[in-house]
């Protein structure tokens, strides 16, 4: 547990007594990693966020700091940091002084708050502001003061529950920017709750995905995206084009699937799949080939273009299977569809190594 920041041991949750909202969750944080909870709302993620902050009590369970056992430690005792969407700035006072506040209830001498919080404003880019009021900022940077207020007295752990969440497309991604370089610079551990699945894969050295209670899986992202583990990661994390069926042919991880839809594909399973289980069958968008390109793919089909949506660097070809499934195709956006049009028809195909089959969940 030595190399742990925090961890959660045999952890539940419920609000009613009757309800669980965190099922048995057994989580250990790498010291100084990005972790982040990802998940729909109401799947749990918050919930375990705050245990950790000290803001709600597990129904049972322990939780762990630094190797010590904090379960009932008040949250002023933790020494965890914590940013919140609405960045919870008081309006009253100066950027300095909101990024001072909390060395100031320390009891800080003068001379080193002052040294500390001009560290901190240079560390989020926010030099020379510091007279201003938060009113007078963006959002962007009113972000990064509730950030600089964070580091300012150098917590073991920081907590962020969905603080990009306010800002508009462009802002977000260079927050997501900000954060990975400010990571990389202090090495502190920090803990992320987010619903959006590109945030985190942009962002985490690990996602803890969160369904129901419960983590679904727990890896790098490219691991979560590749390798899914279950449907649901498979839906969540990243587009799929999900295709139900039953195992006609197993042998070993590699399955021949009927399709309820009409016609057969080769897969492959992440869990051992008998004949006759009732599966779902994913393959992300942009691993299927088009045209001529899908030529010596294991899965073809003939299809008919039913509708194609620009998206600027990608094309979007939604595609009508002449044996039943749709499918939509990810292209990129090479400044040509060529005779790639609505109401036309061509084949598809992808490799059996590139499509997922999972237990039906029903």
């Amino acid at each position: 547990m030595n190399d742990l920041a925090a961890r959660f041991q045999r952890v539940e949750k419920s609000y009613d007594g009757r309800t669980l909202v965190v099922h048995d969750l057994d989580l250990g944080v790498k010291r100084g990693e990005f972790l982040t909870l990802l998940g729909p709302s109401g799947s749990g993620k918050t919930t375990c966020l705050l245990m950790l902050a000290g803001f709600e009590l597990p129904t049972s369970g322990e939780i762990f700091l630094d190797g010590k056992e904090v379960t009932r430690l008040p949250p002023h005792r933790r020494e965890i940091g914590m940013v919140f969407q609405n960045y919870a700035l008081f309006p009253h006072l100066s950027v300095a002084e909101n990024v001072a506040f909390p060395l100031s209830v320390r009891r800080q001498q003068r001379a080193e708050i002052e040294k500390r919080v001009s560290h901190a404003l240079d560390m989020v880019k926010l030099s020379g502001l510091g007279q201003r009021r938060p009113a007078q900022l963006s959002g962007g940077q009113q972000q990064r003061v509730a950030l600089a207020r964070v580091l300012v007295y150098e917590p073991q752990l920081i907590l962020l529950d969905e603080p990009l969440g306010a800002l508009d497309k462009q802002l977000r991604e260079e927050m997501q920017y900000e954060l990975k370089r400010l990571h990389r610079m202090v090495g502190i551990t920090m803990i992320y709750v987010t619903h959006d699945q590109s945030e985190a894969m942009a962002m985490s050295d690990r996602i803890a995905v969160f369904h129901a209670g419960r983590i679904q899986q727990l890896g790098c992202p490219q691991a979560l995206y590749e390798a899914p583990q279950n449907a649901f990661v498979a839906q969540f994390i990243g587009e799929s084009n999900r295709l139900r069926g039953t195992i006609e042919f197993a042998n070993g991880h590699c399955l021949r699937v009927r399709l309820e839809a009409g016609g057969f594909v080769s897969c492959v399973a992440a869990a051992s799949l008998g004949p006759g289980t009732r599966a779902i069958v994913s393959v992300r968008p942009e691993r299927i080939l088009l045209g001529d390109a899908a030529i010596d793919c294991a899965n073809r089909f003939s299809v008919r273009i039913d509708d194609i949506a620009y998206l600027g660097d990608h094309l979007l070809v939604h595609c009508i299977a002449q044996c039943g499934p749709m499918l939509t195709v990810k292209l990129p956006n090479r400044g040509s569809t060529g005779s790639i049009g609505s109401g036309t028809t061509t084949t598809l195909g992808w490799n059996a190594q590139d499509a997922h089959a999972f237990a039906s969940e029903t």
